[in-house]
């Protein structure tokens, strides 16, 4: 049994000796299995009829009322371009992240001095677009002017386990915990104890996040939710994976990240249609690219690929391509690798020196389980075996708990003879999920 299974019939078990304290009957396990309590349930009414995103709007429109009357006026920018960040965040959308951007900039140029509220916007859309080391250095100027600026320290926190500084996100993220245990400064501990491979940690993390919770804060309940269920559909619990998702989506409808995963669920079923379907609501409009649109195209090019129609996703990933190359900027690590996986996932073999050539520099910066691991892919391409076994090696040794490493172990043992070893790494990643399929074999390069 997982600990995940575990957890919740914990769970299970404590809800159903109160019931039966108070009631005085004894329910038959299958019964109380029935009657588990959905711990990821949102347990706040919703706030009317209104969208989160229709709220913002009518926020930023107050922003800018305030901004026609005080056009030098720093703080009313900063709080504009906070809101602009929020809408980015809820949909997706570039537009809204440069919206953020400028109005930071201008809050900025009114007041340059002690303007943490714009600096703080500045360095989560340097998050937001993977470019961490200006994340890094913009939160560690945020402290300096604000010691005790708590979101300063959940973005250098992200940032460092985005680069795969372990022990230093470990460091940050428990002073944040420790001063505002907060939804968000929870379910970033969450991330950095999956990263570590601390699996029963990362549980009791996500559990702290959904417990703190408030109500109006619809975005980081969205959130918590759809990280909670990547972290069970990636260790065999696809229906507790799915019904996170889809509470999330209840949240933040037709919110981008967990419509794909949903799909990448579906997918991993054998549910083309389904996933089709999912992967579709993910774009928004021609006029506004959303940030994920290159995300659902590689998905609807996957199942086409999948399905056999390789002409039909050679132009759904030359869609993916054109459009990640037009709005992502390459010269920030985390896109590199993104386009190095749409350029392996596609399977082209005159993609592969791009694809060596992007990772490599992206190991100069960071080299998290992530980031070894796609090297590694390209590796096994290129039949670098013992490179590539070299590079795993590396990614395992961070404690990462990944069904997908451990079979790229395998194959790679297996190609340089190591029979033993690759049936040991088999082992691992069955274990940590028995749902890993040949679909996502023929997915990952496996």
């Amino acid at each position: 049994m997982t600990s995940l299974s575990l957890f919740l019939r914990q769970q299970s078990s404590l809800w159903a000796v109160s019931a039966c304290l108070v009631t005085g009957i004894v329910l038959a396990p299958q019964f109380i299995e029935r009657l588990t309590p959905r711990p990821y349930r949102y347990p706040f009414s919703p706030d009317g009829k209104a969208s989160i995103t229709a709220q913002l709007t009518q926020e930023a429109d107050f922003y800018k009322s305030r901004i026609q009357q005080s056009p030098e006026d720093g703080l009313h920018h900063a709080a504009l371009a906070t809101t602009y960040l929020r809408l980015a965040r809820a949909t997706g959308s570039d537009n809204w992240y440069l919206l953020a951007e400028q109005a930071a900039q201008q809050s900025l140029a009114n007041l340059p001095y002690n303007n943490t509220g714009a600096l703080l916007t500045q360095a989560k859309i340097a998050e937001a677009r993977h470019d961490f080391d200006r994340a890094i250095e913009l939160g560690q100027q945020i402290l300096t002017v604000s010691p005790q600026q708590e979101e300063a320290l959940a973005i250098l926190g992200t940032a460092h386990l985005a680069k795969g500084n372990l022990p230093e996100a470990d460091d940050l993220v428990q002073q944040l915990v420790s001063r505002v245990p907060t939804q968000n400064a929870h379910t970033l501990q969450a991330l950095v104890h999956v990263a570590q491979g601390q699996d029963n940690q990362a549980v009791t993390s996500f559990q702290s996040a959904l417990a703190v919770e408030e109500p109006g804060e619809v975005g980081s309940s969205a959130r918590t939710r759809t990280l909670l269920g990547r972290f069970y559909a990636e260790r065999g619990e696809p229906a507790l994976a799915q019904q996170l998702y889809k509470e999330a989506l209840a949240l933040l409808p037709r919110s981008p990240q967990p419509l794909i995963y949903q799909a990448q669920l579906a997918v991993r079923a054998g549910r083309y249609r389904a996933a089709e379907r999912l992967y579709n609501q993910v774009f928004i409009s021609q006029d506004y690219p959303n940030v994920w649109d290159h995300v659902a195209l590689q998905g609807l090019a996957s199942v086409k690929q999948l399905r056999g129609d390789t002409t039909a996703a050679n132009q759904l990933w030359q869609q993916a391509e054109t459009l990640f190359r037009q709005h992502e900027d390459l010269n920030t690590f985390g896109h590199r690798r993104e386009l190095a996986r749409l350029l392996l996932a596609r399977g082209q073999e005159t993609d592969l020196p791009e694809a060596l050539s992007l990772m490599e520099a992206d190991l100069q910066i960071r080299r998290d389980a992530e980031t070894l691991d796609t090297y590694a892919w390209v590796l096994t391409r290129l039949g670098q075996y013992q490179a590539a076994q070299a590079t795993l090696t590396e990614a395992l040794d961070t404690g990462v708990q990944n069904a997908r490493i451990y079979h790229r172990a395998a194959l790679v043992a297996t190609a340089l003879d190591a029979p033993d070893q690759a049936s040991h790494y088999t082992q691992q990643a069955q274990a940590i999920d028995p749902t890993f399929n040949n679909i996502d074999r023929q997915l990952w390069g496996l």
